[in-house]
């Protein structure tokens, strides 16, 4: 018998709902998985992998409301934590997402305080945000969810990738309730440079990026970055980075199928 529906490892969560916040919070390092494709059996397989969390991509990936809520519920057969990033900064695709039993969401082009408050008030009940009671899926999870709850365990990270954003950091990172910053590397080099060429290489980003770790890291604040592999991610761990964005699902079967195709052509 071949290796025919193998999937990874054995490696089983046990995590309660509202660890990985809290793990954020002490700017412990984790690793996340990340999903652009828009499939439950994927999120299970990347979930299988004993990733720390999981994030669903819903601005460049091709998931939508439904795939969301399958993919939330492949993820919880671990108790794997899923992390949504939401198409824009709205309030009615962050609360969807939230509904629908994610542990919280990433939230991208945050440029400003007011950016970073519109974000954090959509993922908060009353009196700590603007979120609307409807939980749904979400309150499964959770015996005795009820809005305090919710405030508690959900996590809000905001997508620092511009140089806008850069230049108004020290007043984003001062929002109450944000839990941590994410740096995308392309598009912040695309905001100065008008192309990616470089991104997360070049002198000049690499110093923008160690400048958002130093302050973060002044401020106590979980710091993390989109990395190109797991070398890339050891990097930035050693540079203070603590959330840790690996490969996505997309990238690592074209690298995996062309790999083997080389190896077989050769």
């Amino acid at each position: 018998m071949g290796n025919e529906g193998t999937t990874g490892s054995n490696h089983v969560h046990a995590a309660p709902p509202g660890t990985l916040r809290r793990r954020l919070a002490a700017r412990q390092v984790t690793h996340g998985g990340w999903c652009m494709l828009s499939d439950a059996f994927a999120a299970e397989i990347v979930s299988a992998s004993g990733v720390d969390w999981l994030c669903v991509d819903m601005q460049h990936g091709y998931a939508g409301d439904e795939a969301v809520r399958h993919m939330v519920q492949a993820a919880a057969i671990r108790a794997t934590p899923v992390l949504v990033r939401v198409p824009w900064n709205e309030p009615s695709v962050i609360m969807r997402a939230l509904d629908a039993g994610a542990a919280g969401v990433i939230v991208p082009m945050i440029n400003s305080a007011s950016d970073a408050r519109a974000a954090v008030a959509a993922s908060r009940y009353p009196p700590l945000g603007t979120r609307s009671w409807g939980p749904l899926r979400a309150s499964l999870a959770q015996p005795g969810f009820s809005p305090s709850v919710g405030n508690e365990l959900t996590v809000c990270v905001a997508m620092v990738e511009t140089v806008e954003a850069v230049a108004n950091l020290e007043e984003i990172v001062s929002v109450p309730g944000l839990d941590g910053i994410l740096i995308g590397p392309n598009d912040l080099a695309i905001s100065h440079r008008g192309s990616n060429d470089g991104a997360a290489t070049s002198s000049h980003d690499v110093e923008l990026i160690r400048h958002v770790a130093r302050l973060c890291e002044r401020v106590g604040l979980c710091c993390g970055i989109v990395c190109a592999s797991g070398a890339d991610a050891k990097r930035w761990q050693a540079a203070s980075f603590t959330l840790l964005a690996l490969s996505s699902d997309v990238a690592l079967l074209a690298d995996g199928m062309s790999a083997q195709l080389s190896a077989a052509r050769a």
